[in-house]
């Protein structure tokens, strides 16, 4: 049964915010892909999350990057990034971006490494016994 504004009663209702910051992931995403054609640093930066503000004012992008340099990539094509958004939505202003690189991610690496290296078999060790007997 639809609602007072028509709406079907199965749909899920989204916060404005949460609607849009996934709508920003998604075109800075693409955004990323073809610019990393140009850009080598940015070849293994992934957009994990953003927070945008309410008022669209500021936007905090989220990400994770297997390469060095990847901030200062990020906020030397800042505004082509924006120019992207701008292109791709509707919105009233377009966010000021800022870059934070995604400690979770970061940490989760780092954890990730260091099981790997319990599962390492580790190297037997010489046995000075064997020496002595030649």
């Amino acid at each position: 049964m639809p609602d007072r504004r028509g709406r079907s009663a199965h749909t899920r209702r989204y916060p404005r915010t949460a609607r849009i910051n996934e709508v920003l992931r998604e075109i800075l995403a693409e955004a990323l892909e073809h610019i990393s054609g140009n850009d080598d640093r940015l070849e293994l930066v992934t957009i994990t999350g953003i927070e945008c503000e309410a008022d669209l004012r500021h936007a905090i992008v989220f990400y994770s990057a297997r390469t060095e340099h990847a901030d200062v990539a990020l906020e030397q094509n800042r505004v082509r990034l924006q120019a992207a958004v701008a292109r791709e939505t509707r919105l009233k202003r377009t966010p000021q971006l800022s870059f934070v690189l995604d400690s979770g991610v970061t940490s989760g690496w780092r954890i990730e490494e260091l099981l790997k290296g319990l599962d390492a078999p580790d190297e037997p060790a010489d046995d000075p016994g064997d020496e002595r007997g030649s």
